[in-house]
């Protein structure tokens, strides 16, 4: 399999959304929606409760949604609300239901046996980009010095991350290392349960490098606790301009983190088309632009067949990978 590049466009986006019956778009003012419901397959605090409060939060505070309601729906993987959007999709035309890149990878393992295939894609809101990062007192500062450690001693530089072996932290780390001429199937990957415990990891010494999401280091970083040697980016990410890219270290290789929401499916396109233009005027807003900041997110934005051919090429490259690795 040739070099693995996560194109740059990925959608993100989060919650799911209800609608209520009244008119779409308001003759004479910008409100678009009157009501939405917001599905979050995770809990509370989680990265889609978050992209799904701050989605509603700012779509109500600029006017373009009259209220947004919230629903957290735990299970399978995610599984569980999948499921539930699919099986009650005539009652459900009004909820979004917020997802990330999981989908694709528990659908390809199996975790859950529907896939993005089997819900109305609406469009991918934010994304955030991945990054290897390293302690502070190491000697490694780039990933060429990265390559050259692990080169001269494979066994004593472990990478760790927050999610299960084949997850998105092990999937990222074996992308950059095949994209750097490595095995992807020979490095040393330690599972930790969470983000949290992997930094604790990485800050104790337990781990060499550590594979997380940019936007968990980097206030790390700018305290000087942590250096991110590499980004999934395709260029330097403003939030941080001094961490280099991946790609200008001659490794060919993005991925990032999308966040996006889905309907049921069957949904009409009338609501299709409502849902998706409340998306695309709220980046317009000084709500969304103090929701973003503040979460530290990466607009990216797609809608309709680029969240499609996105999502498909996604489930094409992670699916050759976990081939590759063993885990499909």
């Amino acid at each position: 399999m040739k070099h693995l590049s996560m194109t740059r466009r990925v959608v993100l986006a989060a919650a799911a959304a209800t609608l209520s019956l009244g008119s779409p778009v308001l003759a004479g003012g910008h409100q678009i929606l009157d009501e939405i419901h917001f599905l979050i397959p995770g809990g509370a605090g989680g990265g889609w409760d978050g992209t799904a409060r701050g989605t509603g939060e700012a779509l109500t505070n600029a006017g373009i949604v009259g209220q947004a309601t919230y629903e957290n729906m735990s299970g399978g993987g995610g599984g569980k609300a999948i499921a539930y959007l699919i099986e009650n999709s005539e009652s459900l035309d009004n909820t979004l239901m917020v997802n990330s890149t999981p989908i694709v990878i528990r659908s390809l393992t199996g975790v859950f046996p529907q896939s993005f295939r089997d819900l109305t894609l609406v469009a991918g809101t934010i994304g955030d980009y991945a990054a290897i990062v390293v302690g502070k007192d190491s000697p490694i500062n780039s990933m060429d010095d990265f390559l050259a450690a692990y080169r001269a001693d494979p066994s004593n530089v472990a990478i760790g991350g927050g999610s299960v072996p084949g997850g998105m932290d092990h999937l990222v780390a074996a992308m950059a290392m095949e994209a750097a001429g490595e095995d992807p199937t020979a490095v040393k990957y330690i599972a930790y349960d969470a983000g949290g415990a992997a930094m604790a990891g990485l800050l104790s010494g337990e781990i060499a490098a550590l594979s997380t999401g940019f936007s968990e280091a980097v206030e790390l970083a700018k305290a000087g606790e942590v250096k991110v040697i590499g980004v999934t980016a395709p260029e330097r990410v403003n939030a941080m301009p001094e961490a280099p890219t991946m790609k200008e270290q001659g490794i060919d290789t993005e991925f990032v983190n999308w966040r996006g929401f889905f309907a049921a499916p069957g949904l009409s396109d009338e609501k299709v088309t409502a849902y998706r233009e409340a998306l695309a005027k709220m980046y317009d807003t000084d709500a969304w632009e103090e929701v973003r900041a503040r979460n530290g997110w990466v607009n990216i934005h797609n809608d309709g067949d680029d969240f499609r051919a996105f999502l498909e090429a996604q489930e094409q490259q992670i699916g050759d990978l976990m081939r590759k690795l063993g885990f499909l």
